[in-house]
């Protein structure tokens, strides 16, 4: 598929369409208080790190955000551990002190489900990169969320991360593997990337689970279980996600 892909400052006007977009995210995904208070900042204060797709009919068919954070400093030089959260506190906390940015973190690529199996998710990658580069930026990191994952939520997560084919190396993953062909390098397992913890009547409407019992719940979409405190009237969801690393 063509594609026109712009920066939301370049085309403001498709703001609503690229949040009308037909995804599969879980529903408890867009509850991460960190995520909730932050992706409208990053379309008001940073449309330039934001990219959007249209076909050739002019349809928003993909989005891609990003933001610029200080990572190459005395106080943090390590990719955090709390992954996604952190980086998005990170670029704002950063925004705020008048700190200059070093590095770019992808933090989220959606394609619509009506494109799905056409190639767009590595196209929307390599866009960020050379939007990245463009910036004067030289460096792209994402906490990746492997999209095979949650087919075997209870496995461990380290060993999944590092698992690879026998045929040519790459990353067992589909999505870590289009970011290794892309040129990046899987660098670390981020453990607590997102948190979400909510009241088990929360967890019910967004799963249609019945969180009746203490312990771990497999929960569609989720990549590992969560975790419900019945007695205590709530569940956590801690999700880990993957570093990788793409030198421009």
């Amino acid at each position: 598929m063509e594609l026109n892909i712009t920066t939301l400052a370049e085309r403001p006007e498709l703001e609503g369409a690229m949040w009308s977009m037909k995804d599969l995210w879980p529903e408890f995904t867009l509850n991460d208080p960190v995520g909730w208070s932050h992706y409208g900042r990053i379309v008001a204060e940073l449309p330039e790190f934001v990219l959007v797709a249209t076909d050739p009919g002019g349809k928003v068919v993909a989005r891609a955000l990003s933001v610029p954070f200080q990572l190459h400093t005395k106080d943090r030089g390590e990719l955090p551990a709390t992954g996604w959260d952190q980086v998005l506190l990170w670029a704002f906390s950063d925004r705020r002190h008048g700190r200059v940015p070093d590095t770019v973190s992808a933090i989220e690529v959606t394609v619509d489900t009506s494109a799905l199996g056409q190639g767009l998710s590595a196209k929307m990658l390599g866009a960020m990169r050379d939007n990245a580069r463009r910036l004067g930026f030289s460096e792209v990191v994402a906490p990746v969320r492997p999209n095979g994952k949650h087919l075997e939520a209870a496995s461990s997560f380290h060993e999944y991360a590092f698992r690879t084919r026998e045929s040519d190396g790459l990353p067992q993953d589909p999505w870590l593997r289009v970011h290794v062909r892309a040129g990046a390098k899987v660098e670390a397992v981020c453990p607590a990337s997102m948190t979400v913890a909510a009241s088990v009547e929360q967890w019910r409407a967004w799963t249609g689970l019945p969180f009746d019992t203490d312990g771990p719940v497999e929960v569609e979409g989720a990549l590992v279980p969560v975790h419900c405190e019945l007695s205590r009237g709530y569940a956590v969801y801690v999700e880990p996600n993957v570093w990788v690393r793409h030198t421009l």
